[in-house]
């Protein structure tokens, strides 16, 4: 399994559970191949979704350990000369180059983005408008608590209404960009806090590493909305309060149901709607988003 349950079978496997008709396909296959379901018969999720689960979190030690390595890999950077390696001292450098990425990109811009080292706060950039106007993607994820503040989040607004794709992860480990998969930009603060440094990195095995790296995070990371775009119909109320911190407390379905007096296909059609009115495909998703919103 690779990212957790996809949406489409994670649509159908609720279909199935309302009575609805199976459709042969990829989304059915996958309940199959995962055990939600045999011979086009739903079966008991919870083992399923809590090995998903626990996959999120090997995936998510996985990158930071590989980001851990980085990170020795930054302080023994006397070694990394080479040619495929730029060592960036300067800050002027450091913007310079960010900037150079993003108005030579053809295809996509991929960024993980910690906040600024020199400030708290994410800062737009003017090369991406211009990029975004001639068809290059941008997807970013952003370090969560970044979203907790004001300012940190009228920046990320600003730069997914001209076009950005942006999640949030608790605990993004590094500054970093990726332009069409050629070069990427890897920045840390020196010791004294007082400047930036860099690494450049052309075509290699390291620049395969920092893309997987990324994916990872992309994969695991939450959507952002356009606040223009959210619709909380009156949400959250008492009973969604009520039901996100039984959620988070991790009870079962049944014990959920039990303590809410419904059905326990009533608690899964309640959170069905609440991953699709947050923008989350999977209930870890469903967590992040509603904590991210004060409704936990």
């Amino acid at each position: 399994m690779h990212g957790g349950l996809s949406a489409e079978a994670e649509q159908l496997y609720l279909a199935l559970l309302r009575g609805g008709r199976v459709n042969a396909g990829a989304a059915l296959e996958e309940l199959e191949r995962l055990g939600l379901t045999r011979g086009g018969q739903v079966r008991p999720p919870r083992s399923t979704l809590a090995a998903i689960a626990s996959e999120h979190e090997v995936s998510a030690q996985k990158a930071r350990e590989t980001a851990e390595v980085l990170a020795r890999a930054y302080a023994a950077r006397g070694g990394l000369e080479a040619d495929f390696v730029e060592v960036l001292r300067d800050a002027g450098e450091v913007i310079a180059a960010f900037e150079e990425m993003q108005s030579q990109a053809k295809t996509e811009v991929r960024a993980l983005d910690p906040g600024s080292y020199l400030s708290p706060q994410p800062e737009a950039s003017p090369a991406q408008p211009p990029a975004l106007a001639r068809g290059v993607g941008y997807r970013v994820v952003y370090d969560s608590s970044l979203l907790q503040d004001p300012q940190g989040f009228a920046s990320v607004q600003e730069s997914i209404a001209v076009g950005e794709q942006a999640r949030a992860f608790p605990g993004v480990p590094l500054k970093l960009v990726v332009a069409d998969s050629d070069r990427a930009l890897i920045a840390v603060p020196t010791v004294t806090g007082g400047n930036v440094v860099a690494l450049l990195i052309h075509p290699s095995v390291l620049l395969s590493a920092l893309v997987e790296l990324f994916e990872a995070f992309w994969r695991m990371g939450v959507p952002i909305t356009a606040s223009g775009q959210d619709n909380d119909e009156g949400e959250p109320t008492l009973a969604t309060h009520r039901l996100l911190s039984l959620l988070s407390a991790g009870l079962t379905d049944e014990s959920i149901a039990r303590e809410l007096g419904v059905s326990e296909r009533t608690v899964h059609r309640r959170v069905s709607r609440l991953q699709q009115l947050l923008g989350a495909q999977t209930r870890f998703q469903l967590g992040v988003q509603a904590s991210r919103r004060g409704w936990l």
